[in-house]
């Protein structure tokens, strides 16, 4: 269990440095390299990439916090159960009735759970889910595109070129090498490296926001598939998704606002009507 709160406590905290690593590197070094002019103020192309860098961290951003602002806990529970100490740590969350768990980690009763995420340090359930949704988009968004303007600066400052595949295969345990002979500077190796971050947090979180995608479409929980429960009477794909989402679901996608307003007791009312 100390395991789980160290992780709970040091994930959030890798995203808020990641985070501001990533802005930093755009506006202190990528941003005036890559789109260099003599009127840095009147670059139209500068600009535009601007804009859509801080639409993609803002929404990012504003999604995380939302995530975090309408946690799933159930608001009418009086009883809070405590856990056997002897509980193993691969046990993160207990099943109790209708549709609730008792999430280890958080120590709440939460509704509809799917999963724990400890980069936003809460549980993600039937008010959240569609905010966790779009942070995972847009983050997956936001460093691919940190990706491709880090490719542009290191080819711009430092001559690599990426035309052969390899080349970004080999790019890390080549620049570790050079480093330590003293080849190349600190700086450039630390710019190597975020490019790996960058692409293994874009491709982590696209495959989070498809695999949600999914179980939302069917209805279905990802403590749900574990246990190889059935996503029988749960609507159509369409109904499903309208309820996650909301009917203003378009504005969802491009503004973290709440499109949807979700009472906490309303799955336990539909899991009751359900099993009578």
């Amino acid at each position: 269990m100390v395991k789980l709160r160290l992780l709970n406590t040091i994930a959030p905290a890798y995203f808020y440095t990641a985070t501001m690593v990533t802005f930093a590197l755009h506006f202190l070094l990528f941003m005036p390299t890559v789109f260099r002019s003599p009127d840095v103020a009147r670059n139209p192309t500068m600009l535009v990439h601007i804009a859509v860098f801080l639409f993609l961290m803002g929404n990012a951003l504003g999604n995380y916090t939302m995530t975090i602002w309408y946690p799933s806990e159930s608001a009418n529970e009086t009883v809070i159960p405590v856990c056997s100490p002897d509980c193993p740590d691969r046990i993160d969350a207990h099943y109790l009735l209708n549709g609730r768990h008792f999430c280890k980690v958080c120590k709440k009763v939460i509704l509809k759970r799917d999963h724990h995420c400890f980069f936003t340090g809460n549980c993600i359930g039937n008010r959240n889910m569609r905010y966790f949704i779009m942070f995972s988009i847009y983050t997956s968004c936001c460093c691919l595109y940190s990706l491709v303007i880090g490719v542009a600066y290191l080819t711009i400052e430092y001559s690599i070129s990426f035309e052969n595949p390899l080349t970004f295969l080999t790019l890390l345990p080549l620049s570790t090498g050079y480093f330590f002979l003293g080849l190349i500077s600190g700086l450039q190796l630390f710019l190597v490296i975020m490019l790996y971050v960058w692409l293994g947090i874009g491709l982590v979180s696209a495959g989070f926001c498809c695999q949600q995608l999914l179980l939302v479409a069917r209805g279905q929980t990802w403590c749900e598939l574990q246990k190889g429960r059935l996503s029988e009477g749960r609507g159509t794909w369409r109904a499903n998704l309208t309820d996650v989402f909301g009917s203003r679901w378009a504005l969802g996608l491009f503004l973290p606002v709440q499109t949807v307003e979700t009472v906490p007791g309303n799955w336990q009312v539909y899991h009751d009507h359900k099993h009578d």
